[in-house]
């Protein structure tokens, strides 16, 4: 099961890949193998239980689970990095740009 949680992670686009990406950065890189391992264990059984077709959350799903905790990082990231940092909300003129 390893080796396939090794081969899901390196997708691109794909949720395994981001949820081992999020894992490795606090957990390590064995942890997290084992976490999506397990993850593509729990696929399986309920694709075989309920006899439909995986489908991918995609690889933004945690980004749209919790946005302001991203927006929090991204923010302390910038930062971080010696930026100034000043959030504005979006407006429908900035879409049409």
């Amino acid at each position: 099961m390893t080796e396939a949680a090794w081969a899901a992670s390196h997708l691109k686009n794909s949720y395994l890949s981001a949820q081992y990406r999020r894992l490795a950065a606090r957990r390590g890189k064995k942890r997290a193998l084992l976490a999506v391992a397990h993850s593509l264990l729990v696929i399986m059984y309920h694709v075989l239980k309920q006899k439909v077709e995986y489908r991918d959350l995609g690889r933004d799903y945690f980004d749209r689970l919790e946005p302001e905790r991203l927006r929090r990082y991204l923010v302390k990231r910038l930062r971080g990095l010696g930026y100034e940092v000043t959030l504005a909300p979006k407006t429908p003129d900035d879409h049409a740009a």
